[in-house]
């Protein structure tokens, strides 16, 4: 962790977790998602910590940020990393693709329909990503939304039985 992070929960640390050293892609190491990291030291943490690239600095992984979370959401023991959708409040689960369903268990899956319910008043969402394909939680069910290709936006809407989700194409007329 950095030392300028000093609003940390108490006990809030990686340890021995690096499911976020697998999961996302670091161009500046030419590490692909889904892959472990060259410098990771398994159980141990990064083998570069000192000097890992800025978009490694920046991630906030949520367990660590935020003490309402149980020890059943640290990535390493739910197989997926929680994180913030940069730019917005959306919230977005990467799943380990050695576990792709984990999340659906309890108390996962119940507690991410709760929070996708408290999202969607406020305009945002909740996001699995299995690589590059997206399932959309809503309050009573999910969607699977396909890959997610770079400009395609995913549209969360109210209708007359209740929210809905669609993935929208780069390029289309918005709608």
């Amino acid at each position: 962790m950095d030392e300028a992070v000093t609003d940390l929960p108490p006990g809030r640390e990686c340890g021995t977790c690096t499911l976020c050293c697998k999961l996302f892609p670091v161009p500046e190491l030419e590490k692909p998602a889904g892959r472990w990291c060259r410098h990771i030291a398994q159980g141990r943490g990064c083998g570069i910590h000192e000097t890992r690239p800025e978009i490694c600095r920046a991630f906030f992984c949520q367990w660590v940020y935020n003490a309402d979370l149980g020890p059943e959401w640290k990535p390493e023991v739910s197989r997926f990393v929680l994180s913030i959708y940069p730019g917005s409040n959306s919230l977005v689960v990467t799943a380990d693709p050695g576990a792709p369903a984990a999340w659906r268990a309890e108390p996962y899956l119940r507690n991410l329909r709760r929070w996708a319910e408290a999202a969607l008043a406020q305009g945002d969402q909740v996001l699995v990503m299995h690589g590059a394909r997206a399932t959309a939680i809503l309050p009573d069910r999910e969607v699977e939304l396909g890959e997610i290709g770079a400009g395609d936006r995913i549209a969360t809407y109210r209708g007359p039985g209740g929210y809905d989700v669609k993935r929208i194409p780069a390029g289309a007329a918005n709608g």
